[in-house]
C-alpha cells in the first residue's frame, strides 16, 4: 500500500511541474541607450561594476575603516540576517510541495455502560495501532502552491540583491564620510595657521596704532580677520569630532587612530577613472535594479496562484500500518491495516473572491512592473549626474589650485609693499583673506573630486560581491 502511495505522490508531482503564471519577460528599459554626458569606453568588457571596492579604494587606511564597517555595521548585519529570514521562508513555502509524513503510535481505551450498550452488556474496548502516513497533501495539478514556491524564491533573491545595494551604499557611504573626515581636518590645520598668521598681523597692526602711524580702520580690520579664523577653529574642530562620530557609528565601533586620515586630500589615492559601460548593461546589475526586477517576477507568479484558485484542488491522505487490541500482538500476522482518503474541492460560489484574487494580483503585476520601471530611471538619473561631475569636478579642481597660486603670489606682494610702505595695511589684509577663501574653496574642490568617484562607483553598481 505505501508503495502505492509513493508512486501516486511522484505521479501527481510530475504532473503539477507547470503553472498558470503567465511568461515573464523583462521590461524593456524606459531610458536611452546611451548616457547624457560622454563618457569613457571600458576596456574590453570591463565596467566600473567589474571591479571590486579595493580597486577602487586604495588607500590602505580607507580599506581598513571599510573592512570594519563590513563586520561590524549593524545595518548590514540586519539586511545579512534578512536573507537568512527569506531563505528559511522559501524553504517553508518549497516543503508544501511534497508530503509531510508522519509516524504514529496511538492507543484508545473505552468503557460504555450496560444501560447504553446495544448488548445489555458492559463493553471494554482497548486498541493500539502504528501508522505511517500524510494528511491533506495537495496534488498541484494547476501549479497553485508551484506560484507560491515561485514567488517565495523571487522574494528570497530579491532580499540578496537588496542586501548587497545595502553593502554597496555602505561602502561608499563609509568611504565619503572617512573623506570629509580628511577634508575637515584639512580645514582646522588651515584655520589655525590662519589664525596664527593673522595674529601676527593684528599684532603688527596694534602696534603701528600705537605708534601713532597705523590707522584704527587697518586695526578693526585685522581684528575682524582674526576673530573669523578663530571662530573657523572652534567650528572645524566640533565638525572633525563629529565626522568622527559619523564614523564609529558606520564602522559599529571605535576606529583606530591608525587607520584616520593624515595629511591632505590631494594625497588621497583613489582611481582616477572608472569605465562607465552602457546603460542597458550597467543598470541591469545595479543590486536595487535586480531586486525589483525579483519583486516583479514573484508578482508575475502569484498570478499563476490566484488562476490556479479557480480550479479543483485535490488532496489526498493515507496511511498504512498494524492494529490490534492488545500490545502484545501489534506487529503480528493479521493486523495490517491501512486507509486512503482522497477528496477534492471544487469552488462553486466564493462571493467574487476568487476573481477579485486575480485582479489584485495582476494589480500587483502592474505595481511591480511601474516600480522597476522608475527604479531604472532613478539609476538612469544617478549614473548620468555622477557623470555629469565628473566631466566639471577636475576643470573645477584645477582653477582652484591656481587661483591659490595666484592669491598667494599676491599676499606675498602686497606684504612687501606694505613692508616698503607703497601700500596699506589694508591691501595686506584684503589679500591675505583671499587667499584663504580661495584655499577652503580648494579644500571644498577636492573632497568634490574624491566623493564624486566614489558616488559613480557606487551609482554604477559597485563590484562587491553579494553578501
Amino acid at each position: 500500500m505505501f508503495r502505492n502511495l509513493t508512486l501516486i505522490l511522484i505521479a501527481s508531482t510530475a504532473v503539477g511541474a507547470c503553472t498558470m503564471a503567465p511568461d515573464y519577460k523583462r521590461p524593456s528599459l524606459p531610458v536611452a541607450q546611451t548616457w547624457s554626458t560622454p563618457t569613457t569606453e571600458p576596456t574590453g568588457s570591463v565596467t566600473a561594476a567589474d571591479l571590486d571596492w579595493h580597486q577602487v579604494l586604495v588607500d590602505p587606511r580607507l580599506q581598513g575603516v571599510v573592512d570594519l564597517a563590513l563586520k561590524q555595521n549593524r545595518d548590514l548585519r540586519v539586511a545579512v540576517l534578512n536573507i537568512e529570514k527569506a531563505r528559511a521562508q522559501y524553504g517553508i513555502q518549497r516543503a508544501n510541495l511534497f508530503p509531510g509524513i508522519n509516524g504514529t503510535l496511538s492507543e484508545t481505551r473505552s468503557h460504555t455502560p450496560a444501560a447504553t450498550s446495544q448488548t445489555g452488556s458492559a463493553l471494554d474496548v482497548e486498541a493500539y495501532s502504528a501508522t505511517i502516513g500524510f494528511t491533506a497533501y495537495e496534488l498541484d495539478l494547476f501549479g497553485r502552491v508551484r506560484s507560491l514556491n515561485a514567488q517565495a524564491l523571487q522574494a528570497f533573491l530579491g532580499q540578496q540583491e537588496t542586501a548587497r545595494s545595502v553593502r554597496v551604499s555602505l561602502i561608499a557611504e563609509t568611504a565619503n564620510a572617512w573623506l570629509t573626515l580628511a577634508a575637515d581636518q584639512e580645514r582646522l590645520a588651515l584655520a589655525k595657521n590662519t589664525l596664527a598668521t593673522r595674529e601676527d598681523s593684528l599684532r603688527l597692526v596694534q602696534q603701528q596704532v600705537d605708534g601713532g602711524v597705523g590707522s584704527v580702520l587697518d586695526l578693526r580690520n585685522a581684528q575682524t580677520l582674526a576673530e573669523t579664523a578663530r571662530s573657523d577653529v572652534a567650528t572645524y574642530t566640533a565638525q572633525v569630532a563629529q565626522d568622527l562620530n559619523a564614523l564609529v557609528l558606520l564602522t559599529g565601533g571605535d576606529v583606530p587612530a591608525d587607520l584616520l586620515p593624515s595629511g591632505n586630500l590631494a594625497s588621497a589615492n583613489i582611481l582616477a577613472d572608472l569605465p562607465a559601460g552602457l546603460p542597458s548593461d550597467v543598470l541591469a546589475r545595479r543590486p536595487d535594479v535586480l531586486a525589483a526586477e525579483h519583486s516583479l517576477q514573484g508578482a508575475n507568479a502569484n498570478i499563476g496562484a490566484a488562476r490556479a484558485a479557480f480550479f479543483p484542488r485535490i488532496a489526498l491522505t493515507g496511511s498504512t500500518g498494524s492494529a490490534s487490541g492488545d500490545l502484545d500482538g501489534l506487529f503480528k500476522g493479521g493486523t495490517k491495516a491501512w486507509s486512503f482518503t482522497p477528496s477534492i474541492t471544487l469552488p462553486i460560489f466564493a462571493g467574487g473572491a476568487n476573481v477579485a484574487g486575480l485582479k489584485s494580483a495582476k494589480a500587483d503585476r502592474d505595481i511591480a512592473v511601474a516600480t522597476y520601471e522608475k527604479t531604472v530611471q532613478t539609476a538612469f538619473r544617478e549614473v548620468s549626474d555622477a557623470l555629469s561631475t565628473r566631466q566639471t569636478v577636475t576643470d573645477s579642481v584645477a582653477a582652484q589650485e591656481r587661483l591659490v597660486t595666484a592669491a598667494t603670489d599676491s599676499q606675498r606682494l602686497s606684504k612687501q609693499r606694505a613692508d616698503a610702505g607703497l601700500d596699506s595695511a589694508l591691501t595686506l589684509l584684503d589679500s591675505q583673506r583671499t587667499l584663504y577663501s580661495a584655499q577652503q574653496g580648494l579644500i571644498t574642490a577636492r573632497l568634490a573630486r574624491a566623493t564624486n568617484l566614489v558616488t559613480l562607483y557606487k551609482t554604477l553598481g559597485g563590484g562587491a560581491p553579494a553578501a
